[in-house]
């Protein structure tokens, strides 16, 4: 039997860019085959290429872990800070998030080169990481396989409740409170709705992009056979020429 295990294997795979993830998949289960363990070879078929932002987001975890583990922990302080409504917390953590973000930001684009889609993708999910506990342990673990977003509230500096003045005006101030409310209320709804737009082409950008990579997987390998049963081929031309013409000698000698 295999010594090693699944979360030992998965962090191998998920260490190497994506060009590298699917041949060493294979070898990696057929390793884990050879050992007569089946269901590990099994459980590593299945794990899923990553995205290239979920692959920058794993690399941050490996090669800058200081850094993104500042944000991570800064996130959990935002959380708590959000939960209780301390707006002074709230302001300066979310300064410093701001700094910790666009650090992480450069260094995915200077480090892994990534298009502008991708690099997005890749900063959506370190924003997910900060405001979602769940996001965030992913992150840590550096597996990610896609990348992650969040479809909630953000925390964001809340005001301190202030005690409320009489107002001179009741009938007035009813009615400004009641066209507040209407504001708040549509503002709302519009919000939902691009939120629910951008849930929908984030699934269909990442299928997209599993799509693509696939595909350019494939037809990568049909080139490779290709390529090979080419050279054979050469290889038999020139057999076959080398045969003609040594048969060719040997009549002509024979006729003699």
């Amino acid at each position: 039997m295999t010594s090693v295990d699944l979360d030992e294997v998965a962090g191998r795979l998920y260490a190497l860019p994506p060009s590298e993830f699917t041949a060493a998949r294979e070898a990696e289960a057929r390793a884990a085959k050879d050992a007569g363990d089946v269901r590990l070879a099994r459980d590593i078929a299945g794990l899923r290429k990553p995205t290239v932002s979920a692959s920058a987001v794993n690399r941050l975890v490996r090669e800058h872990p200081d850094d993104l583990g500042e944000l991570l922990a800064l996130g959990g302080r935002l959380r708590e800070a959000w939960e209780a409504h301390d707006a002074e917390a709230l302001a300066e953590l979310t300064r410093r998030r701001g700094e910790l973000a666009g650090l992480l930001s450069r260094l995915i684009r200077r480090d892994t080169g990534l298009s502008a889609a991708a690099a997005a993708e890749a900063e959506r999910t370190l924003d997910a990481a900060v405001v979602d506990a769940g996001a965030a342990e992913e992150v840590r673990r550096g597996r990610l396989a896609k990348p992650l977003s969040y479809s909630g509230f953000a925390p964001a500096p809340v005001p301190r409740a202030r005690p409320a003045r009489k107002p001179a005006d009741p009938v007035g101030a009813a009615a400004e409170a009641k066209r507040r409310e209407e504001a708040e209320a549509r503002k709302a709804a519009e919000r939902q709705e691009a939120q629910n737009a951008h849930r929908e082409w984030v699934a269909a950008l990442e299928q997209a992009v599993q799509e693509h990579d696939e595909r350019a997987e494939r037809v990568a390998r049909l080139e490779r056979k290709l390529a090979k049963a080419r050279k054979r081929l050469a290889e038999s031309t020139q057999r076959l020429q080398v045969a003609q013409r040594e048969e060719r000698h040997a009549r002509q000698r024979a006729e003699r």
